[in-house]
């Protein structure tokens, strides 16, 4: 009994050690993190880029649009989601502003880049 219950916890975790290094989702245990940059800034200078970019004549209402997107391995703005929107309209005009962004200097850790994903406000009033 004792050497299948080893046996068993043998397999266990090293099926867990496994998933844990191969495939899309991967778990990085070590190296420096250094977030994404946006046309060598912050988020501030990508808040710039929307302020300059956005329509704000498709705002329906005052209030906040919460969206959140993936900045990939490329520095490319994928997965574009908006959570809460004042509007269609307003929520188009976002995404289509989203998508034409220019290329993020990608986040990294360890020297190797890596996705993120972002989630940020947008107010109106």
């Amino acid at each position: 009994m004792k050497k299948f219950l080893v046996l068993a916890v043998f397999v266990l975790f090293s099926n867990l050690s496994f998933s844990q290094l191969g495939g899309e989702d991967e778990v990085y245990l070590g190296g420096e993190f250094i977030e994404a940059k946006f046309q060598n800034g912050g988020i501030d200078k990508f808040y710039d880029y929307i302020i300059a970019n956005f329509d704000t004549q498709t705002v329906e209402k005052k209030g906040q649009i919460i969206f959140e997107f993936t900045v990939n391995e490329n520095g490319e703005v994928k997965n574009i989601k908006v959570v809460r929107d004042l509007g269609t309209n307003s929520a188009v005009e976002l995404i289509r502003v989203l998508r034409k962004a220019p290329k993020w200097q990608p986040a990294s850790r360890g020297g190797k880049p890596v996705s993120i994903n972002l989630k940020m406000p947008l107010t109106f009033k």
